[in-house]
């Protein structure tokens, strides 16, 4: 018998559970009164469709995230590490409020952490 393998992205609930989450997610996000700063004037439902093309992408899914590097989306932001663990703290409450695995939950935050670097300016 052959064990069939889930895609972290098809734990996530596929393109609705991913779209849904980053709805979710930058409601928490724009109403944190830390972060709302950063968003701005931003084009949030081009920044939806990014967030989203990016997260199935990083999770094994079929859409291809074909926006800016990491680096450039983020430099002169002054993004400091303080932001960027409130940023992954309500990615990860996001997804345990919608019901992911603790496990994945994981997943998705050492796949964001991995990122750090190109995020946080020096």
């Amino acid at each position: 018998m052959t064990e069939t393998s889930t895609t972290l992205y098809e734990t996530l609930g596929a393109d609705v559970g991913i779209r849904r989450a980053v709805d979710v997610f930058y409601d928490r996000v724009v109403a944190d009164p830390t972060l709302a700063p950063y968003f701005t004037g931003v084009n949030m439902p081009a920044l939806r469709r990014h967030q989203v093309a990016m997260l199935s992408t990083a999770t094994g899914g079929p859409k291809q995230y074909d926006g800016r590097d990491m680096e450039t989306a983020h430099a002169g932001l002054g993004i400091r590490d303080e932001h960027f663990d409130r940023v992954v703290g309500h990615l990860a409450g996001t997804l345990t409020d919608l019901g992911v695995d603790e496990e994945s939950v994981g997943l998705v935050g050492a796949t964001l952490t991995s990122l750090r670097p190109a995020i946080v300016s020096s």
